[in-house]
């Protein structure tokens, strides 16, 4: 498997069915993880901080993706402890491993401003 979006679709099924061993088969050993509260978190910090959400995502439902070159890019809507939510992720995969991720936070769903306004924060 070295296409990157199916790379990605099965990170996401790791964590979807909590199985660490399978996420970290997918990760290189340079694997960089960043997002609004992490900044190129190396693959053992990322493991430590960013694995044990996994216990509280219930799915994933991938509304977008593409893959351009080595990098897949998917939107998806997953639930986190009964609340969901949407995100967007570019995956880079070299050789069949995740080799960083970028993250972009997403919004609640149902959204919590009201449809055409502005909430500052």
């Amino acid at each position: 498997m070295t296409d990157p979006l199916s790379v990605a679709r099965a990170c996401y099924d790791a964590y979807a069915g909590k199985d660490r061993q399978k996420l970290e088969s997918l990760l290189e050993a340079g694997y960089r993880f960043t997002s609004p509260i992490d900044n190129a978190l190396d693959r053992a910090t990322y493991l430590k901080v960013c694995w044990p959400n996994s216990a509280e995502l219930d799915d994933f439902t991938i509304i977008h993706e593409a893959a351009v070159g080595d990098r897949a890019f998917v939107v998806y809507e997953v639930t986190r402890a009964g609340q969901r939510m949407r995100n967007s992720e570019l995956h880079t995969v070299h050789g069949g491993k995740l080799a960083a991720t970028e993250v972009y936070f997403g919004w609640n769903l149902p959204h919590d401003v009201p449809k055409g306004q502005h909430r500052n924060p």
